[in-house]
């Protein structure tokens, strides 16, 4: 078979279509941070899934990411209770009381999983949960490394769903988590097999599918979840992470 050429990527910025390709040894993100040159905000993914690698420099719409606290509680009840979240996230139901027991270690950092609010231009729109897939055994299915770091998150806002926020939403969380778990090779996710927006963000962010498994769930059921991968030093570069502005 022929040998494959570089890894091809567009970065959007301004309306200027800017053409670059990934060198050897180079990420994802390096290529395109190089490609655009912008000295006011990093390029964020558009869609990682195809052949081309599709970027964006977006000078108007900042996403950051900050620690959750229990003054949140009331907007990840709402949120837990939207029309398009509910489905998939039925262990607790969404009351204050059910999810304040769910959550409040996490927010206290007295769990291996921290809560993440995301934020567009100030304002919270959806959450980020994360934790070593070591901390917890019975999740060895998503991966053999223990240093792996698993994810769930979720954009609460309906106002924001279908806007193309889930993949940029997860970068700015690896950013963050790109310095808090250093040493992390793979990140994880597994949503329900239905979720069909869930795993079209996944590889949007650049995560890749992986193995199908299914998930016994507290009411006796059984759930089937897809296994996605991202490889940190491919998408976002061993010893480079992208800047976090703002």
């Amino acid at each position: 078979m022929p040998a494959e050429g570089p890894v091809r990527l567009v970065v959007l910025d301004r309306g200027r279509e800017l053409s670059g390709v990934v060198h050897e040894g180079e990420s994802w993100a390096v290529a395109a941070r190089r490609t655009c040159a912008s000295l006011h905000a990093d390029p964020e993914p558009v869609d990682l899934s195809g052949e081309v690698k599709r970027f964006v420099v977006d000078h108007d719409t900042r996403i950051a990411i900050r620690a959750m606290t229990r003054g949140d509680l009331p907007d990840v009840v709402r949120w837990r209770a939207a029309e398009h979240v509910r489905p998939w996230f039925t262990d607790t139901e969404p009351t204050m009381e059910a999810l304040e027991a769910k959550y409040g270690d996490r927010i206290d950092g007295m769990s291996p999983t921290r809560m993440w609010v995301v934020e567009v231009n100030g304002r919270s729109v959806g959450f980020v949960q994360d934790y070593r897939i070591g901390d917890y055994p019975d999740y060895a299915v998503l991966g053999p490394d223990p240093d792996a770091i698993g994810i769930d998150y979720l954009i609460g806002e309906p106002a924001w769903v279908g806007h193309g926020l889930g993949a940029r939403m997860l970068w700015a969380w690896m950013s963050r988590a790109c310095t808090r778990f250093d040493t992390a090779r793979t990140f994880c996710a597994a949503p329900d097999h239905r979720n069909g927006a869930s795993r079209r963000i996944l590889l949007k962010a650049g995560f890749v599918e992986g193995v199908w498994f299914d998930e016994p769930q507290d009411d006796g059921r059984v759930t089937t979840m897809v296994g996605h991968t991202l490889d940190v030093a491919r998408v976002i570069g061993a010893g480079h992470r992208p800047r976090v502005i703002g």
